[in-house]
This record gives C-alpha cells, structure tokens and sequence, in this order.
C-alpha cells in the first residue's frame, strides 16, 4: 500500500483548468479499486491518497497520468507503508498489504 502526496507548486494557479480532468482521474483511481482514500492537505493544500495493494511501478505510472502531475502543478511523493497493526475496523489494509 502507498501514500501519495500531491504538492502544490507555483504553477496552482493554473488547477482551475484541470479540476475536471484531475477529479475524473481520481474517479477512475477508485472505479479501478486502487484508491481508498482521497482528501485535501490542510492548511497548505495539495492532496494526499491512500492507495490498495499494487506494485510501485504501477502507482508510479498512475501518478504521471494525474494531469496535476503532468502539468506541473503539483509535485507527487509516493511512500511506501507495510502495515503492522491496525485498528479491526481497518483490518482489510492489512490482508490487502499482505
């Protein structure tokens, strides 16, 4: 499972542009059950995604395709969590890591 985060850069102002075809992306993240959870940064802004069992080389690829990241309006960073220990009502992210 990763962690993506979705940094803003000094290119932001141009996001208004690209807000349908970035939403219709992550609509696609979580049709194509890759995405679990998709939430806004508070207070700085960009975005943070919490994404279901795929290798690095795959995530990395979908990522590039965030037309936020294509132009350049925000800068991803993908980290990589191997759950431990979880919360039963949040059991499934770690049958989903396994």
């Amino acid at each position: 499972m990763y962690i993506i985060t979705l940094t803003l850069t000094e290119q932001k102002s141009k996001a208004p542009d690209f807000m349908a075809a970035h939403n219709a992306w992550i609509a696609q993240g979580f049709e194509d059950g890759v995405f679990l959870l998709v939430g806004g940064l508070k207070p700085q802004g960009g975005g943070a995604i919490l994404t279901n069992g795929t290798d690095i080389s795959s995530i990395e690829k979908r990522v590039a395709e965030d037309p936020f990241v294509a132009e350049g309006i925000a800068v991803p960073q993908i980290q990589e969590v191997a759950p431990a220990r979880t919360d039963p009502r949040l059991s499934f992210l770690s049958d989903a890591a396994s």
